[in-house]
Formats: C-alpha cells, sequence, structure tokens
C-alpha cells in the first residue's frame, strides 16, 4: 500500500468527497473485513442455490425479454463474457480516466455491501485496479440508466477481464499490455459476476459526484462575489439582514444571507441602513424633486442575491444526498440476502432518483449563471456601472477593450447552460424490445451536469476577473475583514487587465487557481 490516505470501502459510508478523492488519485481504497464476510455469506448462499437447480436471472437465463431461456451449467460462464462483450457498444469522447477509475471504486463499493453475490477474488481485484490508476477506456454514450449503466460498465468490465483498452499513467494502451506490464492475470469471470458489474447505476452516480464537488466549490465562489458586488457598488446593508430573512425562512436562503454578512463585516464600503437616511437627506436641494446619489435599493443580481441562491444551495444538498445514498446501495439484479435465504428479481437498477437530481442541479447551475453573467455586466456596462470606466478600461476608451470581448464567454456559456437545463429524466424511451419500457436517462443527465459545472466554471471565473479590475479602480482600501483576506489572495495573482496580454492567459490561470486549488473549500477560514 502506498502512503495516500486509505478509504474503507464497506457499502456503507462512501462521500463525494472520497469518490472525486479516489479517482483523482489522491487517495486509495482498502476492502472492510466485516464487508467481506457479508460477500462470503452472500456467494455461499448463491453457489448453494444455483447447486439446487433454482433458476435464477442473469445466472442460468440468459438477458432482458430473453429471460425465459435456460443456459446449461456449462454455459453460464460464458454467458457472462458475451453480456459484457455485446453491450461493450458505447461512442463518443471516452470519459476522463479520473471519472473512469471513479466508477470502477463506486462499483467495487456497492459490490461490498454484500448482496451481490460475487466472490472476494472480484474485489480484491478490482481493489487493485482502482489503486494502481488503472483506468478502463470508457465511452461517454450509451447508457440509457435503466437497467443500469450497462453499456459504460460493460466497457468497465472489459478491462477486469484483460479486453479493451485503458489508460495507465494517462497513457492509452491495449489493456492486455497494461497487464503484462504489471504482472496481472485478467480476470475470470464465474457465474453472476459479469451481471453484477453491468447492471448498476455506478457510471452516473461518479459523474455525478464530480459535477457537485464542483457545484459546492461554484456555490462558494459566488457568495463570495455576491459580497464584492455589494462592496463595489457601496450596496445598502438592509438586503442582508437577519430579521429580513427570518421572515422567509428557506434553509438555503438564511445560510446565503449569513454567509454574506460574515463576509464583508467590517467593510466601509456598504452603506448601513442606520444612516443611509441622513445620507440622503443631506443631497437634499430646492424643489418638488431632488435626486440622490444613494439607491435606496439595489439591482436584483445584488440585492436577491440570498434568494436567488437560496434554491441552488438547497438543490445541491438535495443531490448530494441523492448521490451518496446511491453510491452505498445496492443497485444490482437481483439482490442477494443469505440471512433470509432470499434471491429477489427487481429494479435496484433503475437511475431514476440520480436522473431527477442531475436534472434539477442542471437548473441550479444555469440560475447561478444567470446571476453571474448579470453582475458582470452590470460592471461593464457605463449605463450601468456607476461610475467605474467602460468595459473597466484603464487605458484609452476605443484604443483598448478592456472586458468587452471576453463578456461574450459569459453570455454565451450562460446561454448554453440554459439549454443544458432542460429534463432529460422525463425523456423515457422504450427499448430493449420493449422490456426497458421506463427508463431513467439518468447517465445522459450525469453528464449533462458535468458539462453545465464545467460551464459555470467558465462565467464565474469572468466575474472573479471583472471584481478585481473593478477592485482596481476603487474601493479595495475598505473591504471589509473577510473579503480583505480573499482579495489579498486573488490580488497576488492578479494584474490589472490593460491589453498588453492575450485575455484567454488570465482565464486559464484563474479558472486553475478557484476550482483547482483549495482556495474556496472552507469560506469559514476567512471570518
Amino acid at each position: 500500500m502506498s502512503d495516500r490516505p486509505t478509504v474503507l470501502l464497506n457499502g456503507n459510508d462512501l462521500t463525494i468527497e472520497d469518490i472525486v478523492a479516489i479517482g483523482v488519485g489522491d487517495k486509495q481504497v482498502a476492502l472492510d473485513p466485516a464487508a467481506l464476510e457479508r460477500c462470503r455469506a452472500s456467494r455461499q448462499f448463491l453457489e448453494e442455490e444455483v447447486a439446487a437447480k433454482r433458476v435464477i436471472y442473469g445466472v442460468n437465463t440468459s438477458f432482458g425479454p430473453m429471460c425465459n431461456k435456460i443456459i446449461q451449467d456449462s454455459e453460464i460462464e460464458a454467458l457472462q463474457v458475451n453480456l459484457i462483450r455485446s453491450h461493450a457498444a458505447g461512442l463518443g469522447d471516452p470519459l476522463k480516466p479520473y471519472v473512469s477509475v471513479a466508477i470502477m471504486a463506486v462499483r467495487l463499493n456497492t459490490l461490498v455491501k454484500g448482496y451481490s453475490g460475487v466472490r472476494i477474488e472480484l474485489l480484491e481485484f478490482m481493489q487493485c485496479m482502482v489503486n494502481q490508476g488503472i483506468a478502463p477506456y470508457i465511452p461517454e454514450c450509451g447508457s440509457v440508466g435503466a437497467s443500469g449503466d450497462l453499456i459504460h460498465l460493460a466497457h468497465l468490465s472489459l478491462a477486469i477481464i484483460g479486453e479493451g483498452e485503458s489508460y495507465y499513467q494517462n497513457e492509452l494502451r491495449r489493456t492486455a499490455d497494461i497487464f503484462i506490464s504489471l504482472g496481472i492475470t485478467p480476470f475470470r469471470l464465474s457465474f453472476k459476476e459479469g451481471i453484477a458489474l453491468m447492471n448498476g447505476t455506478s457510471a452516473m452516480t461518479a459523474l455525478a459526484a464530480f459535477a457537485l464537488f464542483g457545484a459546492r466549490k461554484l456555490l462558494r465562489v459566488s457568495c463570495v462575489t455576491g459580497a464584492f458586488a455589494l462592496e463595489i457598488f457601496g450596496g445598502i446593508d438592509d438586503a442582508f439582514d437577519e430579521d429580513l430573512h427570518r421572515v422567509k425562512p428557506h434553509p438555503g436562503q438564511l445560510e446565503i444571507a449569513e454567509t454574506i454578512r460574515r463576509l464583508y463585516e467590517g467593510s466601509g464600503n456598504i452603506t448601513l441602513r442606520k444612516d443611509m437616511h441622513d445620507l440622503i437627506r443631506q443631497q437634499e436641494t430646492d424643489g418638488p424633486v431632488y435626486e440622490t446619489s444613494i439607491n435606496v435599493q439595489d439591482v436584483y443580481s445584488i440585492r436577491c442575491t440570498p434568494q436567488v441562491l437560496a434554491p441552488v444551495s438547497e438543490a445541491i444538498d438535495f443531490a448530494c444526498r441523492i448521490v451518496e445514498t446511491e453510491a452505498n446501495s445496492s443497485n444490482d439484479n437481483p439482490i442477494i440476502i443469505p440471512e433470509k435465504k432470499k434471491i429477489i428479481h427487481g429494479g435496484n437498477f433503475h437511475g431514476q432518483s440520480i436522473s431527477y437530481a442531475m436534472d434539477m442541479l442542471c437548473i441550479a447551475i444555469s440560475t447561478l449563471c444567470n446571476l453571474s453573467e448579470r453582475r458582470t455586466n452590470k460592471f461593464l456596462d457605463k449605463n450601468l456601472n456607476e461610475g467605474l470606466p467602460e468595459f473597466l478600461i484603464p487605458g484609452t476608451l476605443g484604443l483598448t477593450m478592456g472586458f468587452m470581448g471576453a463578456q461574450y464567454l459569459a453570455t454565451s456559456t450562460t446561454a448554453e447552460n440554459r439549454q443544458l437545463s432542460n429534463p432529460v429524466s422525463t425523456n423515457s424511451i422504450s427499448c430493449n424490445a420493449s422490456n426497458q419500457d421506463v427508463v431513467s436517462m439518468g447517465t445522459v443527465a450525469a453528464r449533462k451536469a458535468f458539462k453545465s459545472v464545467s460551464n459555470a466554471k467558465h462565467v464565474v471565473t469572468l466575474e472573479v476577473l471583472a471584481d478585481l479590475q473593478a477592485l482596481s479602480f476603487r474601493n479595495a482600501d475598505r473591504l471589509g475583514t473577510a473579503t480583505r483576506r480573499i482579495f489579498n489572495i486573488l490580488n497576488s495573482e492578479f494584474t490589472q487587465y490593460d491589453n498588453s496580454r492575450v485575455f484567454h492567459d488570465d482565464l486559464v490561470k484563474f479558472r486553475k487557481l478557484l476550482f483547482s486549488s483549495q482556495i474556496f473549500d472552507d469560506l469559514g477560514q476567512y471570518y
């Protein structure tokens, strides 16, 4: 074993953070001894039932609508390999290798739970592959997410039996060649093990875990940009008052409002409610109407940040519960419960829960992008930006363009995420000779959410750069205690954009800083 932290797989408490860390190679896996005892009992009972000539789906029957075709004992191992080869029928770009490793870890965790009837040797083989970072080549397209991720997990299973291709140390090679170089003998599957590998939701679950890991970071950064916007425009603290939110007590709203209050606490930029009236009256002139430079209320993209991000926060929390429940479930078919002498045929492989949660996540991320893109627009439009330079240009207006071109990135990507927020969980299409007559499209939904989160990182990265550019003109010296600490960290990597370099390079640098580092993993460290 390496010196990496170890996640003990027992089928019960695998987290989203664990799934991501295992996938990227920051953690390794071990198998819980007590869980392995459950697996042994499950396998022993299955072997007894096979020896007693019980008819068991996918063990001594064929699959899908051909389940009435009974297979002789001499062919039940060949049946498993035939299933894998026939269903390894995906196309499209491959999933990222780190996602592929995470999928194998999730599948291993569900099998370790002890209700799938596989041998300990298979579990140990998968553990070895995960810990060595052997990532099966898995095309992105193919799963309908109902009888599990059959296509995706068939490609994963190919690697286990030494076929197909896999990534190892960032190189795509024949799996057989990788095994030879590492001294690994391809695994020979026994009865039930092919369908146990394939009949589940592990691909959609792993993809969903990565999407949610990114979504959590996006929400934290969006709280910071909300606080920055309030400070840059000298907004009024009324909109974040605790009593205001207690009379509309959505949990996400209370949480977001409190976070932003803590971020801007101590600010010298914000207009306090108690001072607002005197400040406005000091600008009074003769006549029936006079105009003040102080806005009694800020625009919605600033004032309504807690209300807009409330359902985003709650959707992320909901989806996290769904994904972690799924990752620690037995989503196989049939399910073996040895202590009750049961082999139960059912539909735990169906991915509707993940599909629904990922559709909801896409709506949440689209909402977050709407908010971010509108704030960026306010910074750039001279009619809205309250005295900031047009397009945040530090040089000669017209000769230099500032953030003009970069805004198109945010606008177009926000539009794309609005399209991605259309649901697929409702798009069931009957297939498999109408045996799978209601399907979840869960992996399509998870892939869509993964893409949506990646897009949103583009949008929010630009907003952060706009914040820093705006603060280079004003208000940086009067930031709140927490916003000042965050600003100092970000500003140490920032140089005011003056058209002397390609904007793309700044975006790449800050996207990595914001989302590939731990800078915003805990906002509480700043206040």
